[in-house]
């Protein structure tokens, strides 16, 4: 909650406001009518006005603090009600997860208390919820599993993967967003929310007609592992940069029409933005890189971490599930992602894998009396050689 809240106030007012010295709602409250009227562009009606706005959002707030702890408190006797048929052991553990939960609450409220007002630097690390829009106004970006549904988005196994979810940034920094949100963000302030419209050039580029690439039918196939083209599907090529992804758009004359510009590129993009956290915590930081990098959430804990603070070294252990997977790109861009933007504190990145020695299959009866059979098989054999030899050397004697 901050002065832009307060019913009446325009751009160039709060300007004037914070001239003054009066930056918070609070401060508006507790002023008094004859000093507000010296500051230009205030009268005695507006100023008495704005105080009791001020006043009535103050007592809002309050009111629905209170609702939220009643509820809060009101949950955690629903629950009191069902740990009753719940063993000692049990109990003791739901006791331990809500105390956490209210420590947690009362750090984020903290938190919030302590940045809000507070302009981003470059090199924060930010939590971001993005919602983009296209010139027609179709969604294809979004950071709430409520808002995909509202889309038409929604995808289950992506919200399993991680998305759906404040988006995790190093502000200032390439390699999280476009630069035409970068730029917007970097004048932002925590919990600050702005609508912004972005040109071409600084969301996904002007298309570029030597992007466009015409492939005879028969060409086509052949990279395509034999099969027709279809309208629409995605295509990808191998060049001395890498791969090239693009998107089949028409067949004209036994050519097939093939975008490599990016869906979006040419148009200007509507995004919606809203700062909504600082991540500060070591450990937070790295597990959202990891997110970031591809991990799922519900596996990062099965990644086991050890940081050495007189070392600067991170030493991650990977466990069994992820042992057999191709991680190579992964560990690596991890490695560069904690040594550029964690410089301070990280300087080596070990990934340990445990291979564990498999155990020895033991042998079942029905194995076991087979080979004694064969055994008692070859024996006599043998014997039954040994034994003709032995007639014939008798009778040449």
């Amino acid at each position: 909650m901050s002065l832009k809240d307060v019913k009446g106030l325009g751009k160039k007012t709060l300007e004037n406001l914070n001239d003054a010295g009066i930056k918070k709602i609070e401060d508006l409250a507790n002023s008094d009518v004859k000093e507000l009227i010296k500051i230009e562009g205030i009268g005695k009606k507006s100023a008495k006005n704005f105080i009791e706005n001020a006043k009535d959002l103050i007592e809002e707030s309050e009111i629905d603090d209170n609702i939220d702890d009643q509820g809060f408190h009101e949950e955690f006797k629903e629950e009191e009600i069902e740990t009753a048929e719940l063993s000692e052991e049990e109990i003791k553990k739901a006791e331990e997860e809500r105390k956490k939960e209210e420590e947690r609450r009362k750090k984020q409220e903290e938190k919030r208390k302590r940045l809000e007002e507070t302009e981003i630097e470059e090199g924060d690390f930010i939590l971001v919820k993005i919602t983009g829009k296209t010139q027609r106004g179709n969604v294809f970006r979004v950071s709430s599993v409520e808002d995909a549904k509202k889309a038409g988005i929604y995808d289950e196994q992506k919200e399993k993967q991680g998305h759906y979810t404040p988006e995790f940034v190093v502000v200032g920094k390439p390699g999280f967003l476009n630069e035409g949100l970068m730029e917007t963000i970097e004048k932002m302030k925590y919990f600050e929310k702005k609508s912004v419209r972005i040109p071409p050039v600084k969301a996904f580029g002007k298309r570029d007609p030597a992007k466009i690439e015409r492939i005879g039918l028969a060409k086509f196939r052949r990279m395509n592992d034999g099969k027709p083209p279809e309208i629409g599907q995605e295509f990808t090529r191998q060049t001395q940069q890498g791969a090239q992804r693009g998107t089949v758009t028409n067949f004209v004359q036994g050519k097939v029409i093939v975008d490599y510009n990016h869906p979006l590129a040419g148009q200007n993009v509507d995004y919606n933005v809203e700062i909504v956290d600082k991540i500060e915590e070591f450990d937070e930081k790295i597990e959202y890189f990891m997110v970031n990098k591809g991990i799922p959430p519900d596996n990062i804990n099965d990644f086991e971490k050890n940081y050495i603070e007189e070392d600067k070294t991170l030493e991650i252990t990977i466990p069994k599930m992820f042992l057999f997977q191709n991680m190579t790109y992964l560990k690596f861009g991890l490695a560069m992602d904690f040594q550029t933007h964690m410089a301070d504190q990280i300087e080596d990145v070990k990934f340990i894998e445990v291979y564990e020695k498999m155990p020895t299959p033991q042998a079942t009866e029905d194995s076991v009396m087979k080979k004694v059979k064969e055994f008692n098989k070859e024996q006599e054999v043998k014997d039954d050689v040994e034994e003709e030899q032995q007639i014939e050397e008798n009778l040449e004697e």
